[in-house]
């Protein structure tokens, strides 16, 4: 389940419930943020909270502030504007100061939601649920929702005043992890990528391989009669990141073959240093793209020793990520 949907699902029940709730949403940050662009959070009329932008003494800051809104809209039987308000993680800031001294920014939307928001917070929900995408805006109009549509890019935030600006996000899940190999690695890895918020596909060549059987972990899992029939299947794009643990050496082989030159954000391989020499040097000797060949990471994962599936996934993980998050200009 992508971490976002608790957020929705507790304002969708709350408005339900006739309770008045409100969103907090992380619409820019900079610098040493702790809550990144596009973190949300929801606290609701009766102390209820889903979710995060960051948390520490400005999350609370935040969290007591949205409440102290919902209480007065409910004496006064008014609806009160949205407020956007930059935090500056700074004891030196002249003012806007986040109690914080990580040294970045955030700008941080507080919304309480509306009953006219109830289909798009209904939509968000379904969408999410199905393990889908969708277009997010928000703007001093409310929420807006475009199911099984997508903004150009991720996140988009514009303000030109307090009361003209534009948050636009590609909701649901923004990458994916295909793993060849459903084995044990795979296993550990589908967990704990799936708990960072990526959708995780699985394909193996083994008919009732029990560690895909265990593994309630990925989204999708696929047996193909052979891996061949991989071409074609993964979609080329800076979203898609995939990860080749076959049984062996032929099947590895056969994989990255199928595989070459199409343009991934990361592809990496599981084996030796042995293995992946003897391969590294077969593809050259045939002239195959020494360009993929060298953003190809093998092997597999960052550097700490890993000798456990466990262990191995977090290695996986770590190079993932850091891949991930260095495309970010910030």
């Amino acid at each position: 389940m992508i971490k976002s949907l608790t957020t929705w699902q507790l304002i969708h029940n709350s408005l339900r419930q006739n309770l008045p709730v409100a969103l907090l949403y992380v619409l820019e940050s900079h610098g040493s943020s702790p809550g990144r662009q596009g973190f949300l959070m929801a606290v609701n009329g009766a102390g209820v909270m889903a979710g995060s932008i960051g948390g520490g003494i400005m999350e609370h800051k935040f969290v007591e502030l949205a409440k102290d809104v919902l209480r007065q809209s409910q004496s006064a039987l008014t609806s009160p504007e949205p407020a956007i308000r930059t935090q500056y993680h700074d004891k030196n800031a002249a003012h806007n100061q986040s109690g914080m001294i990580c040294s970045g920014e955030q700008t941080i939307l507080l919304y309480p939601v509306q009953p006219g928001d109830s289909a798009a917070i209904q939509a968000i929900v379904t969408c999410l649920e199905q393990h889908k995408n969708g277009w997010l805006d928000l703007s001093p109009a409310g929420i807006r929702f475009l199911p099984d549509q997508v903004p150009e890019a991720d996140y988009q935030f514009t303000k030109e005043s307090d009361l003209d600006w534009l948050y636009r996000e590609k909701l649901g899940y923004k990458n994916q992890l295909t793993i060849i190999g459903g084995g044990h690695c795979a296993l550990a890895l589908s967990e704990l990528m799936r708990r960072m918020d990526f959708y995780v596909l699985v394909f193996d060549d083994r008919p009732d391989l029990h560690t895909m059987i265990q593994n309630q972990a990925a989204h999708e899992q696929i047996i193909l009669a052979d891996y061949s029939e991989l071409t074609g299947l993964i979609p080329a794009g800076r979203h898609q990141y995939v990860v080749v643990m076959t049984m062996g050496y032929r099947t590895d082989d056969l994989v990255i073959r199928t595989l070459l030159g199409n343009a991934f954000a990361y592809v990496g391989v599981l084996g030796s240093k042995t293995k992946v020499e003897t391969l590294l040097a077969a593809y050259r000797s045939e002239g195959l793209d020494e360009a993929w060949l060298q953003r190809m990471h093998a092997p597999i994962g960052m550097a700490i020793a890993s000798q456990t599936p466990e262990e191995i996934a977090v290695s996986i993980a770590a190079e993932i990520i850091r891949v991930k998050n260095s495309r970010c200009t910030d």
